[in-house]
């Protein structure tokens, strides 16, 4: 049985004073335009804003629950205390102070706007915010996988039992691992220092093997032959096979992690 929505369409309409307590809910907005307003407890859920002009206004304590902002221009608009759960934006200008001000408290939803708005800044060729916004979206998935294992609050609990609790933890330990060898492809800094931890790894291994524990000079002579070994232009005839292998296997992946890094900076342009 399908039954009428009841979504009333406002085509071409402009705010000219201050709303204050007023209630615009399932709506469709069509080419809204708002110039130096103030929207004070103004309830907009489950509204769909269509080539919205609305520049410079204020919104405090509004609710933007299930809304959808297509093709938008909201720059120099500031959002106090509003809340945007399961609000999605698609091709829409709009400040990333939203990304302080304006996440949901709840993890799950946080990533899922944080995303939407990169998804969103990428579309609009804005870099630095889209950085901005996968920060938090990449902070609020570790915590949310981290919760749905360990936590015992009774959202968590009833929806992830047994066998999907364990899967939690699997893709929570999976997404703690790449953060810390290379940010889950976003930190070049973490990257090179798991490839310092390599060379290490590589001088040491040389020093019990092949060299003399008891002598500094053995661990400093590793060390600065661990990147020929590492590149592959030094071949030692005493290294085995497996261990070559290992090496040239790991120089790989790690050369995989390095491109995909600086394919992203450049789509993100």
């Amino acid at each position: 049985m399908i039954k009428d929505s009841g979504r009333e369409k406002l085509s071409d309409k402009r705010f000219d004073s201050v709303v204050a307590k007023d209630k615009f809910v399932n709506k469709l907005f069509e080419r809204l335009v708002a110039l130096n307003i103030e929207f004070k407890n103004v309830n907009f859920s489950f509204c769909i804003f269509d080539a919205a002009y609305i520049r410079n206004c204020s919104f405090q304590d509004c609710d933007f629950t299930g809304c959808r902002f297509l093709n938008c221009n909201l720059m120099g608009s500031s959002f106090s205390g509003c809340k945007f759960d399961y609000a999605t934006f698609d091709k829409t200008h709009i400040d990333n102070d939203i990304l302080e001000n304006g996440c949901p408290g709840l993890d799950n939803l946080k990533l899922k706007f944080a995303r939407s708005l990169r998804l969103n800044y990428q579309q609009i060729g804005d870099s630095k915010s889209a950085n901005k916004a996968i920060a938090i979206e990449l902070q609020a998935t570790g915590e949310h996988l981290h919760k749905a294992w360990k936590s015992k609050e009774s959202y968590y609990r009833k929806k992830y039992k047994g066998f999907d609790r364990l899967k939690m933890f699997s893709e929570w330990f999976e997404f703690k691992a790449l953060d810390l060898i290379w940010g889950n492809g976003e930190s070049a800094f973490k990257l090179c220092r798991a490839v310092i931890v390599i060379l290490c790894i590589i001088a040491l291994h040389h020093v019990l093997n092949y060299g003399d524990p008891k002598l500094v000079s053995s661990y400093f002579d590793a060390l600065a032959m661990s990147p020929q070994v590492f590149l592959g232009t030094l071949l030692l005839p005493q290294y085995s096979a497996s261990f070559l292998t290992m090496v040239v296997l790991v120089r790989l992946i790690m050369f995989g992690f390095f491109m995909s890094i600086i394919i992203k900076r450049f789509n993100r342009r």
